[in-house]
Order: structure tokens, then C-alpha cells, then sequence
């Protein structure tokens, strides 16, 4: 027998309360935040897509795990559980934790960059640019072309181009590029999934250009099943086994645990680099902690280590990406422009498709987003004009489903609003902003309609 409804591999055992609010209450609220969602409190928010990120729900193992958490300063036993744990998947000689994923990529690039270095990518996130910036290099995107056309069917729109990548090399020069990275999956792009061939590929070309290749992990479990699901020669293959394989492409990595760590909060820089790895703990002790807690608590690093292994559980990976294409087919359904195939963590609605009326200057996505808030008080975010200013090749809204966190109702609810705003996509007017910061001005930015 074929089962066709999507069921979620779990029973639930707490609740958390929604608090309901009206239309007249929202427009009020998004006023008081200036347009901008990150500043909406969240307990005004009805269904809350804003980001994957530490939003997720986990485990009785996980919360078992709490209980054993061994806070000692230094050398607890909560570490070498955690170490061994990512070590299992990554296989990296050396782990550092950190508190969260954007603290990895703060000590590597303080350590590996210099101004006027350039680190390719296939598309950076916003924080990874941001820090990259930051110490005076430059980040350059270079997904392959169908990356960049939301509405285009490809199976790995993630990939990178490699014939960019060696353009860049020879443009640049060698002694400029101290690494490349790899973000799987491309989050930025939609959550798309990179191939273990293209992995293969920049591997290659970073081992003739002795370059070191790093991965963004953040949703490694994610893209490890997609590629079961795509990429012929892997379907017998596990979710983590393939994980395996594309880490020993590289030379070390930066990750998130709030997203394919099933945590809600942690992070890690690994490497096999002894004398890089000396360096960044030099550096964690300075701002983030000693080097067996990097500025986690035991009890979070003990929920990290049985996350990153039921991130790779097949029956979980499965209802995971078949939800999330769930919300996306429907909408897709409806002539809703969004980024295709859908991803695994989020639907990104298509902006410029969806209000073609609004300018980018006048910032389509959060436009979108905004309505989204108003119709139906579900709260998403720009990935798009306002997070990245020029560097911007689309303007997205992204909605991104926390882990074990929503019912198959909630999507379902999520859905009609977003008809309903596409019914009256018209009357939907642009933005201006009226203050922005120096770095990541989408987090605090200021707003108001035109």
C-alpha cells in the first residue's frame, strides 16, 4: 500500500500556546517595529517562519542527554562526547566549539584572511559575508547560472560553478584566495543542494591550487539526502554516509548546530590544520571561552551531540524535506512564483515574480513580507535587496520551517494566507528605509511605506 499523507515521525508530549491577534492588532505592531519583522515581539507572531535557526524542537533523548551534562570548566566529559559525536559525521581532527555558527566564522576568517584576500563561495549567507567584510576581503558568489532563475527546475542549484571558480583564481591570483568555501545547502539561493560531483569538482580544483575548501554544514543532513533522493550511485547509500564522504573533500568546516544540530543553540569550526587549529583556540579563549566549551554550557553541548546524529535519521529526513515540498507545491499549484525545486529547510516566494509593481529600491521582499505579517501574522524574512544591497541576484521571502515544530494544519494555514495575499498582490505598496546600520542592516533596519 502507498501511503500518501504526510505524517510527523513523532508524538508530541508539550505544547506551546499561539496567542491569536487581528488584523487592526498586526498593523499596529508592524508599525511600532518600523516594517521590519526581527523587531515584531514574538509573541505577536501567529506562525513564526522567520529563520530554521535554533527554532527548532527537540528530542526526549536530546533532553535526557541535558541531564548529564558535565559543567566543568575544562576537559569535561560533555566535550569529548560532543567531539566524538561530530567527529563520527565530519570527520575532522580537530572540533572547536563555539556558541553559535556565525562565532566559527568570525575566528576563521580573523585568522585566514587579510584585506584584499577573496573568498569564492557558492552563495554566501548573510553573516558569513558580513564577517568576511568585516577583516577587509571580499566575498564573491558563484553559483552556477540556473542558481540565479527561481522558477527553473534543476536538481542541484546549490552547485557551484567551477569554470567561475578557475576564472576567479587566474583573475585573482592563488596567493589571494586563502580558501573556498562551500555552502550545503545554498541557503541564500533558495536551500538548494550542491552534488557530491561538484563537490568533487572544487575539491579538485582547490587541491591543484593547494587552497583549502571549507564547508558551511549548517544543513548537511539535509543536502546529504537530497543527493540519496537525486544523484545516481547514492540511493543505497545513508544520509550519513554521504555526509562522510563529501566532508572528506574538504579541509574543515563551519556549522550552525541550530539548524541540522537540532539545537537551540551551539556551533563548531573544525579543521585538520594543526597549526590553524592552535591559532583559532588561541583566539576562542580570548572572546568566546576555553576550548572544551567555547561558550556553551555542558548541557548544550550534550544536546548538540545527540542532535547532529538524529539530523541524520532517515525517516526524520524524510518527512522533513516532504513537508517542506508540501508548502511549496501547493503554492506553486496556484501560479505562486517561488524558487523550484522547493528546498529542504524553507520556500522562498519569488518577490520580484510576486510584486512585480514594486522597484527594488523600494525593497519588494520585505514589502512581501510585511503583508504576509498583516494577512495572516506569519512572520518570514527578505533574503534579498535589503540584506544584500547590490550584491542581490534575487529578491526573496523566505519561510523557513522550524524542526519539529509545526503540524502539517499549520502549513496548511500558511498556505491560504499566502493565496490570499497573492489575490490582492496589487494593492501591496514598496518601502523606504529611514535608518540602517553600517553591517547587516536587515536585522535592525528602520522602515515605513511610501
Amino acid at each position: 500500500m502507498s501511503i500518501r499523507t504526510i505524517i510527523e515521525p513523532f508524538r508530541i508530549k508539550s505544547v506551546e500556546p499561539i496567542r491569536w491577534t487581528q488584523r487592526e492588532d498586526r498593523e499596529r505592531f508592524l508599525k511600532a517595529a518600523h516594517y521590519n519583522l526581527f523587531l515584531v515581539p514574538a509573541d505577536d507572531v501567529l506562525i513564526d517562519l522567520l529563520t530554521d535557526s535554533g527554532t527548532g524542537a527537540m528530542s526526549i533523548y536530546q533532553w535526557g542527554a541535558i541531564q548529564e551534562g558535565d559543567e566543568s570548566y575544562a576537559g569535561s566529559r560533555s566535550y569529548v562526547r560532543f567531539r566524538d559525536s561530530v567527529q563520527s559525521i565530519f570527520g575532522y581532527n580537530h572540533v572547536i566549539p563555539t556558541h553559535q555558527g556565525r562565532a566559527a566564522e568570525r575566528i576563521l576568517f580573523t585568522v585566514m584572511l587579510k584585506p584584499g584576500d577573496v573568498v569564492p563561495n557558492n552563495t554566501h549567507f548573510d553573516t558569513t559575508r558580513a564577517n568576511i567584510e568585516a577583516v577587509g576581503a571580499e566575498a564573491i558568489d558563484l553559483v552556477i547560472p540556473e542558481g540565479k532563475q527561481p522558477g527553473l527546475i534543476h536538481p542541484f542549484k546549490g552547485n557551484m560553478d567551477v569554470d567561475a571558480l578557475e576564472a576567479a583564481i587566474a583573475r585573482v591570483g592563488r596567493e589571494h584566495i586563502p580558501l573556498v568555501m562551500l555552502t550545503i545547502t545554498n541557503n541564500s539561493g533558495g536551500g538548494q543542494p550542491v552534488s557530491m560531483e561538484n563537490a568533487r569538482a572544487v575539491s579538485a580544483i582547490c587541491r591543484k591550487h593547494n587552497i583549502p575548501l571549507y564547508f558551511d554544514a549548517c544543513r548537511f543532513a539535509e543536502n546529504s539526502y537530497f543527493i540519496k533522493l537525486r544523484e545516481p550511485g547514492y540511493e543505497n547509500k545513508t544520509p550519513k554516509q554521504i555526509a562522510q564522504e563529501m566532508f572528506s573533500l574538504g579541509d574543515g568546516c563551519t556549522m550552525s548546530a541550530k539548524k541540522d544540530g537540532m539545537a537551540n543553540i551551539g556551533g563548531f569550526l573544525c579543521t585538520n590544520n594543526d597549526l590553524l587549529a592552535q591559532q583559532e583556540k588561541d583566539l576562542l579563549i580570548l572572546t568566546e571561552g576555553y576550548p572544551t566549551y567555547g561558550g556553551l554550557a555542558g548541557r548544550d553541548l550534550e544536546a548538540i551531540a545527540v542532535g547532529l546524529q538524529e539530523a541524520c535519521d532517515e525517516d526524520y529526513l524524510r518527512y522533513r524535506i516532504a513537508s517542506t515540498a508540501y508548502l511549496g507545491n501547493h503554492l506553486a499549484e496556484q501560479g505562486i512564483p517561488i524558487v523550484m525545486p522547493p528546498g529542504g529547510h524553507a520556500i522562498y516566494l519569488d518577490a520580484r515574480g510576486f510584486v512585480p509593481h514594486i522597484p527594488l529600491e523600494q525593497f519588494p521582499g520585505v514589502a512581501l513580507a510585511a503583508e504576509l505579517y498583516l494577512e495572516g501574522g506569519i512572520r518570514s524574512v527578505e533574503i534579498g535587496t535589503l540584506m544584500f544591497g547590490a550584491a542581490a541576484k534575487m529578491d526573496l521571502v523566505r519561510l523557513a520551517i522550524p524542526r519539529r515544530t509545526y503540524t502539517q494544519s499549520h502549513i496548511d494555514y500558511v498556505i491560504e494566507v499566502i493565496i490570499e495575499v497573492w489575490r490582492k498582490r496589487d494593492k501591496i505598496r514598496g518601502l523606504k528605509l529611514t535608518y540602517e546600520p553600517p553591517f547587516l542592516r536587515h536585522f535592525t533596519a528602520k522602515l515605513e511605506q511610501m
